[in-house]
């Protein structure tokens, strides 16, 4: 093959972007789906990038990203006027049609469909309108591994999607179908594949995972419970450092938090969703735990591990939620040992069990009580931070260059920061936590 022929080839292969919208679970999918498109026949580039081909993998958890969708089709549409956009995930499930109406917009695929997204991709022309390809949810029944290797530091493991609660907030159960689970000897097999490739850090992710096990086989008996899985890979000596993403209070068991207090990869962090911290509100919620249970959860965590990390979800201005209720949970969260909290204001979404609720919470009030809470997300994590001075931890080190400063995360979920050193990148170094700069990252010093 000549040279100028070499370089048409190159030029010719169709270039594609991912962007990611939502949690960690989209994020390994995306990541998962994008290893289809090999470097033979596409170009991976960034979305801020020109592109043949842009694909969103959307989130339906709030309206802001609703709106962002919008704004990522425009920008897309900015670099390239021709460019195929293909749009997949939650949102694309539970609204296909209203997205496949938005200019610009060519694909639209369902909760089954996005796995097989390069099937779609043969004609990367514009079409004049949206084509749809979505199923019913109740046929996204069976399990689709996937894992992320685009971050050389850590790797987000899926072990479980889809829910069988009700929460009356959520519209995950109709954007992922019923709860189901990967094959514990899967996880293992992803979990060595994801150490070959120099990963020092697995975050678990799912929908619910701590019912992992539940549809393990294809039945609704759980062959292994979460703490079969946890136990499985504590095992795996390559395996440097585990991190449980989030799980719910009331499955989060006391064997649970005993092993990782014990555990020699389970790192002392938990995410733990509140949601509220008002009894009424929780049963509006359908929440399956009242704030004793969360209570008694996080007191056991720090009696066991006192260096522990928790953090936790709430949403405020949910249907019927007070002035009184809010100070509950304000008053809650304020005397609680927690480390900082996810903030999200409350988003009306169709087809959910709150949408036809009375006592509606004006959006100024939700917006008031959110930067409250945010306040005292901050003052939570400053005072967590402060108790760690003087300590000794193990940090891993991202590989990115970020503004001339090298950042990485202890095992407890402490954000450090140093002058950029790129001998330090992906590397677990011992080091004592000395001070907090203006930013909120801890200044350390490294130990010999």
């Amino acid at each position: 093959m000549g040279y100028a022929e070499e370089i048409t080839q190159k030029v010719s292969k169709p270039r594609v972007a991912f962007y990611t919208l939502g949690c960690k679970l989209n994020f390994s999918e995306t990541a998962t789906i994008s290893r289809d498109f090999d470097s033979d026949r596409y170009e991976h580039v960034a979305f801020d990038a020109r592109a043949e081909a842009y694909v969103i993998n959307t989130c339906s958890v709030t309206e802001n990203a609703d709106k962002k969708f919008k704004g990522l089709v425009k920008k897309a549409l900015k670099q390239n006027p021709n460019a195929f956009i293909a749009a997949i995930g939650c949102y694309a499930q539970l609204q296909p049609k209203a997205l496949a109406e938005i200019d610009g917009v060519d694909l639209v695929l369902g909760a089954t469909e996005k796995f097989k997204l390069i099937d779609y991709l043969g004609d990367l022309t514009k079409k004049p309108y949206g084509r749809v390809h979505s199923c019913e949810i109740v046929e996204a029944n069976y399990y689709e591994s996937s894992y992320s290797l685009d971050d050389r530091t850590r790797a987000f493991l899926k072990v479980q999607d889809g829910c069988d609660y009700k929460c009356t907030y959520c519209t995950i159960p109709r954007a992922r179908g019923i709860s189901r689970s990967d094959s514990l000897e899967n996880i293992i097999k992803q979990a060595l594949e994801i150490t070959q490739r120099g990963i020092k850090e697995i975050v678990l992710t799912g929908v619910n995972i701590g019912d992992f096990g539940k549809g393990e086989f294809g039945n609704k008996k759980h062959q292994h419970t979460f703490l079969d899985l946890i136990a499985a890979l504590d095992e795996i000596e390559a395996l440097k450092r585990i991190r449980i993403s989030s799980i719910e209070p009331n499955l989060l068991t006391n064997k649970i938090i005993d092993f990782v207090a014990q555990s020699r990869a389970f790192v002392p962090h938990f995410h733990v969703p509140l949601q509220s911290g008002n009894d009424e509100v929780l049963k509006k919620m359908k929440r399956r735990y009242l704030t004793d249970l969360y209570r008694d959860r996080l007191m056991q965590i720090k009696s066991l591990i006192p260096q522990a990390c928790v953090g936790g979800d709430v949403i405020v201005g949910f249907p019927g939620e007070t002035d009184s209720r809010f100070i509950d949970t304000y008053t809650f969260l304020a005397d609680l040992d927690i480390s900082y909290l996810h903030v999200f204001s409350y988003s009306e979404r169709p087809n959910t069990g709150a949408i036809s609720m009375p006592d509606l919470v004006s959006p100024v009030v939700r917006n008031k009580r959110s930067k409250m809470l945010r306040g005292l997300s901050a003052k939570k994590r400053r005072a967590f931070y402060e108790s760690q001075l003087g300590a000794t931890v193990d940090v891993l080190f991202e590989n990115e260059n970020k503004r001339g400063y090298i950042t990485g995360l202890s095992e407890n979920y402490v954000k450090v920061r140093a002058p950029w050193n790129p001998k330090l990148a992906n590397r677990i170094e011992r080091v004592t936590l000395q001070s907090i700069d203006q930013e909120g990252f801890v200044r350390f010093e490294k130990q010999l």
